[in-house]
């Protein structure tokens, strides 16, 4: 199983009323719980480790869940609010304003952290639960605490207007990606953490922090793959963008389905270097994921048949 580690929250898409006014409707998402999604959607035994609420948006939250079989049984539930994402579109491009004060989703502690993870055979951290107190920590502290045993995966997915603290959010991730296998950001993300320049030499600084595999996605252009003194391109699809909600978390879904069909989500065979054909079929499923994900309104991730 590959248990994903990070929010659930309620995204508020921009929708006309039935009069023609603008309004927002709540539609289940967050970066973590969209990755899950689409992890199941491609048929991947998939958990969720998160802070749930039991107001009516958490149990939205968990309708979604079952009805995609994303086990939640592991989830810390709380009376507190379910937090929520207001997302504004920008020809295509989405903007967020979140709301997460004392939500159950941020307030999830280390004394929240699931014990037993036998089943689990990899852990996908990343979203805005990397960037608040205290559930940042706690997260931290699970990844810290399986790299031994676990492949680990992150995607910061970066939101620089939610950082409160910069430099103590550049210290946890520096602390994960040192134990991480694979770190997958967008090429803001990594412009954001390395600063300005050529995205080769920018990617080998992420690679000199300790992960075995740099995935560097850039929209319509597609993602590179950085290793070792290695890299491999893969184009995106074309197609008509409706939105961008969601396409990040999908690519990352669709990347470690492929690794999972292929039997290599194993720690030593990332270590040792994935074959090339592995790792261009994993490469491709999420790009081609990500591309349906974007040609529908909202964090809609793909089914398997619907890549045929």
């Amino acid at each position: 199983m590959i248990l994903c580690c990070g929010e659930a929250l309620i995204d508020m898409l921009p929708r006309k009323t039935e009069d023609g006014a603008a309004g927002f409707a709540p539609y289940p998402g967050g970066a973590v719980f969209n990755t899950a999604l689409a992890l199941a959607r491609l048929d991947v035994k998939t958990g969720l480790f998160t802070g749930l609420s039991t107001d009516l948006f958490g149990q939205r939250l968990e309708d979604v869940l079952r009805l995609n079989g994303v086990g939640f049984e592991l989830a810390a539930r709380s009376a507190r609010p379910t937090t929520l994402a207001f997302v504004t579109l920008t020809d295509g491009q989405a903007e967020y304003a979140f709301y997460d004060e004392n939500t159950a989703g941020r307030m999830l502690a280390e004394a929240d952290l699931p014990a037993d993870l036998d089943d689990v055979e990899a852990l996908f951290f990343g979203g805005i639960s990397l960037a608040v107190e205290p559930c940042a920590t706690a997260y931290e502290a699970l990844c810290l605490r399986e790299p031994e045993q676990r492949v680990i995966m992150i995607d910061p997915n970066i939101r620089p207007e939610f950082i409160a603290d910069p430099a103590r959010y550049r210290a946890r991730l520096a602390a994960m990606l040192a134990v991480a296998d694979v770190v997958k950001l967008s090429d803001e993300d990594l412009k954001w953490l390395e600063g300005n320049g050529q995205i080769p030499e920018l990617a080998a600084g992420i690679l000199a922090k300790g992960p075995e595999l740099v995935l560097i996605t850039e929209g319509k252009d597609g993602v590179t793959a950085y290793w070792a003194d290695e890299k491999l391109h893969v184009p995106a699809p074309v197609v008509e963008v409706v939105d961008t909600v969601g396409a990040g978390d999908t690519f990352n879904a669709g990347f470690l389905a492929g690794l999972a069909d292929a039997g290599r989500l194993d720690k030593s065979t990332i270590a040792e270097g994935l074959e090339p054909g592995v790792l261009e079929a994993a490469l491709r499923l999420g790009t081609a994921a990500a591309a349906v994900t974007v040609s529908r309104a909202g964090a809609n991730p793909p089914r398997r048949e619907d890549l045929a």
